[in-house]
Parts: structure tokens; sequence; C-alpha cells
């Protein structure tokens, strides 16, 4: 078992190393694209990191993380327009850096790169309460409601991560042009919580309750 969950993990991984280079250095012209290498080192050495983590204290967790093949119909439009954002994001982030086009100051960057791996730690530790977390979404069998921890601050403190995430990622590349076309996935991110939450309702007990009790869904007093 840990074994093939090991190998798919791998492939994935190195997979996701291979695309992100490439969409990153290839419209960049460049290898000397250091920007380019700062982001790589702080999204995949954390991801491999939690990887092993997980793979050791919770494989379960981990084979779900890996299942990225929704049952719902909209979501699928969800995960498209993500990809998209993405592809075009990244791309263009290179060709900023190979054309020279204004870039963010050098501090920009790094300042950048220590709230996306501060975020990473948040990303942990959702983890860590809510061992249900899937890519897709979906009742388990005896999931139950995490009220607890940054759950009882907001009803999806994954996501707000995630936004953190993916907002720092062009400044990390300091393009601010691919920092507008990642201004799209607050949208993206409120369509799935949408839809997200009309499923969690109708079949997971306790969570309506739940809804009343936390009030806000992303970000405390806005949304």
């Amino acid at each position: 078992m840990k074994k093939s969950l090991f190998a798919q993990a791998v492939g994935k991984f190195l997979l996701g190393v291979v695309l992100v280079g490439v969409l990153v250095f290839l419209p960049a012209g460049t290898l000397h694209f250091w920007r380019g290498w700062l982001f790589m080192g702080i999204l995949f050495v954390p991801m491999f990191l939690a990887g092993l983590v997980m793979l050791k204290k919770n494989p379960a967790l981990l084979e779900k993380r890996l299942n990225a093949k929704e049952r719902e119909r909209e979501q699928s439009l969800v995960v498209k327009l993500s990809g998209l954002m993405f592809l075009v994001g990244f791309i263009v982030a290179g060709l900023t850096c190979r054309f020279g086009w204004y870039m963010l100051p050098k501090g920009v960057s790094i300042a950048a790169a220590v709230v996306f791996l501060a975020s990473y730690a948040l990303y942990a530790e959702v983890l860590r309460e809510n061992t249900y977390l899937s890519r897709t979404i979906e009742v388990q069998e005896g999931q139950q409601v995490v009220d607890t921890g940054l759950y009882g601050i907001v009803r999806h403190p994954m996501y707000s991560v995630t936004l953190v995430l993916f907002l720092t990622m062009p400044l990390v590349l300091g393009s601010i042009y691919a920092f507008v076309i990642f201004l799209v996935y607050p949208f993206i991110i409120a369509k799935r919580i949408g839809n997200e939450e009309q499923v969690l309702t109708a079949e997971l007990d306790g969570y309506a309750a739940y809804k009343e009790k936390v009030r806000w869904r992303l970000l405390p007093f806005i949304w």
C-alpha cells in the first residue's frame, strides 16, 4: 500500500516540478531567472517534505489529497478555470523576465516568499486539524464537522490559505502582470465554496448548525 502510494506521490510530484519549470523558464528563455528558482524552491521543497510526513503519519490523507477527480459537475469548471489561470499566469511571469517588462523590486519577491512559506505552515495546520480534507468535494464515511482551531474562525481555512499562497506566487516571480491574472482566483474559489456548501449542508450532519456558529466563509469580517 505504502509503496504504491509513494510511487504515485513521487510521480505526481515530479510531473508538477517539470510542468511548472517548463511554464516558468521556457517563456523566460533562460535558466538564469533567480526569481523562478526561488519560486520552485519554496513551492516544491515544503511540498515534498509534507508528502513524506503524510506518507508516514497519515497515508489515507495523502491518498485523498492525490485524488483530483471531481464528482461534482460544477467543480470541473472551477478546476479548468484554475488550471487556465496558472497556465497563463506562469507564462506571463516568464515573458516578463524575457522581455524586460516592469519587474517588481527584489524586496517584494523576497517578502512574498516569506509570506508564502508562512502560509504553507498554516496549510499544514489545516491538514492536521481536518483529516477529512480531500481535493474533491465529497462527504466521506464517518466524516464529522470540524469546528475548532482555524475552523472556528472561518469555515474554509484551506481556501483562505490557498488564496494567500496563490496571490503571492506572481509576486515571488516579480510580475505585476501575472498578479493581475491571479486576481481572478478569489472569484473562482467563491464559486467553489458556494457549490461545496450546498453539498455539505445537504449531506453532512451538523454542517447547517456549523454555518450558524461560524459566520465567515473565507475572510473574517469580510465574507
